[in-house]
């Protein structure tokens, strides 16, 4: 109901500047996908590379103790490709770090059809990671003509830290207090 009502509004209002409006926005909006799918495209091509190479072995070498501590249980394959998923999310790069965070919870998966621990921990860190480069938003604010769109980097460091460290301790929290219920 409400969508026909503002479609109504707008073409009884001023067409002409409505329809001009959602041609501009539907070129904008390509020219946008364009700028992102280079981006993309670079960053997509680095983390194969990493992984083609070892040294996404090597990161998660780096990030064990990390992974281990908060993803208990998980095997080593999980371990890789939740590494991957954490890397590629703090270089900015969301959609890059899908494929391997959906290889992470299948692993994870008991088969209960009930979210485990590590698998609410991967959620929580995939919707809060720690931005080292937050790449999408500075191809954004650069696509979009600012003059500096790495002046992002260090408040987008510091508040990705504080939330990615809260999401992590409300995790152990809710566990804990979850697991007191049940028991």
């Amino acid at each position: 109901m409400m969508m026909l009502l503002s479609s109504a509004a707008l073409l009884v209002v001023n067409p002409g500047e409505t329809v001009d409006s959602m041609l501009n926005a539907s070129a904008e909006a390509v020219e946008l996908c364009i700028n992102l799918c280079g981006i993309y495209a670079v960053w997509l091509g680095i983390l194969e590379i990493l992984d083609a190479s070892g040294l996404s072995e090597k990161l998660a070498k780096l990030l064990k103790p990390i992974i281990k501590r908060l993803f208990k249980g998980a095997d080593e394959k999980v371990h890789k490709d939740i590494a991957i998923n954490m890397s590629a999310n703090m270089l900015g790069l969301g959609n890059a770090a899908t494929p391997y965070g959906i290889k992470a919870m299948k692993g994870m998966d008991d088969g209960s059809g009930v979210a485990t621990k590590p698998m609410i921990m991967l959620m929580v860190l995939n919707a809060t990671s720690i931005q080292l480069l937050p790449t999408t938003t500075i191809g954004l604010r650069a696509s979009a003509g600012s003059q500096s769109p790495a002046d992002i980097i260090l408040p987008t460091l510091i508040s990705t830290f504080i939330t990615c460290l809260t999401g992590i301790c409300l995790v152990f929290i809710c566990n804990k207090i979850f697991k007191r219920k049940r028991g």
